[in-house]
């Protein structure tokens, strides 16, 4: 059934993916991957801006870290 389940998963994802909107929930995006912007969308460089000027130095980098840049 290996062929007929593969298929099946695909043709879910594409169904799937006609009402995505092509955004992404922060906590699965890992770091770094370069899908950030589409979980933050556009306040993704504002809030990289306020990291820069508030946590240079990155000090609080755990969890979804937002690198300043």
């Amino acid at each position: 059934d290996d062929a007929r389940c593969t298929q099946w998963a695909r043709n879910a994802g594409a169904a799937l993916r006609s009402g995505a909107t092509g955004g992404a929930y922060v906590n699965f995006v890992a770091e770094p991957s370069g899908r950030e912007d589409a979980a933050y969308g556009e306040n993704f460089a504002r809030l990289r801006a306020i990291k820069r000027e508030y946590d240079p130095d990155n000090m609080f980098c755990s969890n979804q870290d937002i690198a300043p840049g």
